[in-house]
């Protein structure tokens, strides 16, 4: 140890400073997310028309949660600590016909699985909402009525 490192008093872990992730770089992530797990199935009429929406994604950040005993005293070996809880809102549309709730689940699977491994936050609350579903049936019919 240097004699200035001796000098100065020891600041907190706490109190040195903080890393934080932001809504809208949390919100990009998911998003980018959600279009690669949709891309991964090929049903021939479960795709949505081009130039429509892809993944919408809200984010909100909550404070980080209070640390556990465990977590004070440095946590299991290798462990990150997280930076806080998010949570999430996808908005997509489906194709159909098409295995909605397969499409939604891996959307929820990998969003926090790679939400929590990219940005170190947890996500505390994730809802997958279907505004849309795209019938093949009515890509072909214009403006007709579909029954």
């Amino acid at each position: 140890m240097t004699r200035e490192a001796e000098r100065r008093p020891a600041v907190p872990r706490r109190e040195r400073g903080a890393t934080s992730v932001a809504d809208r770089v949390v919100a990009k992530i998911a998003a980018q997310v959600a279009r690669e797990a949709l891309s991964r199935f090929s049903e021939p009429t479960g795709h949505v028309p081009p130039g429509h929406r892809t993944p919408h994604v809200t984010a909100v950040v909550r404070g980080a949660p209070e640390r556990s005993s465990s977590e004070k005293a440095g946590g299991p070996a290798g462990s990150r600590p997280m930076l806080g809880r998010v949570r999430l809102s996808i908005a997509v549309e489906l194709g159909y016909p098409s295995d909605i709730g397969a499409q939604c689940a891996a959307v929820r699977r990998e969003v926090t699985d790679r939400v929590t491994a990219w940005a170190g936050v947890e996500v505390s609350d994730l809802v997958v909402a279907v505004e849309r579903l795209h019938s093949a049936h009515s890509r072909r019919t214009g403006r007709e009525r579909v029954r």
